[in-house]
């Protein structure tokens, strides 16, 4: 069985390059959905604000050991004390004492207050490594200089057509790695003909093709899925590479679209 790569994050957590997301999954599918990822090999689960229960009981019902997995969950910019009581009540729903990534999850309201709830979870030894989904540059640096306090992820909509360079430059620069929360622009690129036809060349699928270049660009992609034949197709990303000059041919796919 493959084993994802993984990224170092800066205070030296690796996160896997392919998480796998529930986005959009009803507590029922998102039971099931997890038990065929973890059988097919990802460690890494994305959670979504009201799955946890649901995550915690596969994962419960997994033979995986706790060290092997990455677990992250998020929660909404509402200011100190209400985040304090929203992560806990996601630790008790996951089971865990302590997580491996907490987000702060959108710009709007008290995001610094939520922000320094965050941080003292993470003092306090409720997770290993805090960061944050949905920031521009401005929101970040907003962030950073009223705490002090950088992100170790930012999760944001990343893919061929929406590459993000300037917030992926900013990134590099603060050491954040980059998470990408819709890879494949929610199944729209699977049809892109550039696409399509790197999968004829390299005898892989759309999809396959586009979490590749994830990969290689050293980006996080967040793959979700509701059926078996998807999620392994997903992860059978392992064993090819694309070319330099494939990869400047979806470089240029970038025309600013968002889904």
């Amino acid at each position: 069985m493959a084993v994802p790569p993984s990224l170092a994050l800066s205070d030296g957590v690796r996160i896997p390059q392919l998480l796998f997301g529930v986005a959009g999954l009803s507590a029922a599918e998102t039971g099931r959905a997890v038990r065929i990822a973890l059988d097919t090999g990802y460690r890494g689960i994305d959670t979504t604000p009201g799955t946890e229960a649901a995550v915690a009981t596969a994962l419960a019902a997994a033979d995986v050991p706790r060290q092997e997995l990455f677990v992250s969950f998020k929660v909404p910019a509402q200011g100190y004390d209400a985040a304090r009581r929203v992560a806990d009540q996601a630790l008790a729903a996951l089971q865990l004492e302590q997580a491996d990534l907490c987000l702060l999850d959108g710009t709007k309201g008290a995001f610094p207050d939520t922000w320094r709830a965050l941080n003292r979870l993470r003092a306090d030894g409720r997770v290993r490594a805090i960061g944050v989904a949905g920031f521009g540059v401005a929101e970040l640096r907003r962030l950073i200089d009223a705490s002090g306090s950088v992100p170790a992820v930012n999760q944001v909509e990343l893919h061929p057509w929406l590459q993000q360079l300037p917030l992926r430059e900013f990134h590099a620069e603060r050491g954040i790695v980059t998470a990408a929360s819709s890879p494949a622009a929610n199944t729209g690129l699977l049809a892109d003909e550039t696409v399509t036809a790197l999968a004829a060349k390299y005898g892989k699928t759309p999809a396959q093709i586009v979490l590749r270049w994830h990969l290689q660009a050293g980006t996080v992609a967040v793959a979700a899925s509701a059926t078996t034949t998807r999620t392994r197709e997903q992860f059978g990303i392992f064993d090819f590479e694309l070319a330099d000059d494939d990869l400047a041919v979806v470089a240029e796919l970038d025309n600013g679209t968002r889904v």
